[in-house]
């Protein structure tokens, strides 16, 4: 069992330089004994790509990754020079997390035509892993063309993880792809509609919001407030309709370290290879300094 986290945990607000708060709190999550941390990344704020290589280079030891990059609307070839980049920089220490997005969110945003999902991310990978194989890349896709002259100068066979938990991206993911990021898929739905769908040796790192707190009440009012974004994606309605509950905020592991860490274990106890703790700075730098240390104890 491994435990990492996902940053930024939300208490990053008021920092005057995001990325210098970002790679003090992966120092900090060494330094707590974590043997991850995972970068989000959002259309206007870090590039989580480059802020993985710089916390991996300052930590030796850590592994880093991105939680996810959405594959709309950057060119395969493009996402393939950073992370192999970063694998460098990190002498192999670097995953890049990758997932589809949503439709309804991205589109608007940038203004590029949604390609069939499923297909794309198909396309997608197989063009990742001809750079990362060190192949040629001479690909006309349906969503991709790919015609690169020469091979990678850079090198190294990245890992790819995708942010899949339909049936369909699952099974393009076990074919590949090295494992599945999913996020808000509970214990019941991760055995039930994840774990069956993917071959065995793959890795499954579950995405849990989790906080240790002595005021269990008005943290989970902030995760209701804060969380209610996800309850408008299909996917996510799809996978918490699964798991039988109405609002991400539902599961939100809260409350003392007994709590958390009986909360953290079914999700190994349900096939989770790995767990990546969310939310931990959902209402202060303390509370999350604080779990990342109760955390710290699962698979030392």
């Amino acid at each position: 069992m491994t435990i990492g986290v996902t940053l930024p945990a939300g208490d990053t607000a008021s920092a005057p330089n995001l990325v210098d708060e970002l790679l003090d709190q992966a120092r900090q999550a060494a330094d707590a004994g974590l043997g991850s941390v995972w970068f989000s990344q959002l259309p206007l704020s870090q590039d989580a790509i480059t802020v993985a290589a710089l916390a991996g280079r300052e930590n030796p030891g850590l592994e880093v990754g991105t939680s996810v990059v959405p594959i709309y609307p950057r060119h395969p070839l493009v996402v393939a020079n950073a992370a192999q980049t970063a694998h460098a920089a990190t002498h192999g220490r670097f995953t890049l997390g990758v997932g589809l997005g949503s439709k309804g969110f991205l589109g608007p945003v940038y203004g590029v035509e949604y390609p069939p999902p499923i297909k794309h991310l198909r396309e997608y990978l197989t063009v990742l892993r001809k750079v990362f194989a060190g192949e040629e890349v001479d690909f006309a896709g349906e969503t991709v063309q790919a015609h690169a002259p020469g091979l990678s100068t850079v090198g190294g066979d990245v890992p790819i993880i995708v942010a899949a938990m339909g049936p369909q991206a699952l099974r393009v993911t076990g074919e590949l792809a090295d494992g599945t990021l999913p996020f808000l898929a509970g214990p019941r739905a991760l055995a039930e509609q994840i774990v069956p769908h993917l071959p065995s040796g793959k890795r499954i790192l579950a995405a849990v919001p989790a906080i240790v707190t002595d005021d269990p009440d008005a943290v989970r009012a902030l995760a209701v407030e804060q969380m209610g974004f996800y309850a408008q994606i299909p996917s996510y309605q799809r996978i918490l309709a699964a798991e039988g509950v109405d609002h991400p905020a539902d599961l939100a592991i809260i409350g003392d370290e007994k709590t958390v860490l009986a909360g953290l274990q079914r999700y190994y106890d349900a096939g989770a290879t790995d767990v990546l703790v969310s939310q931990t700075g959902i209402r202060s730098s303390e509370e999350r300094r604080r779990t990342w240390e109760v955390i710290s104890s699962i698979g030392s």
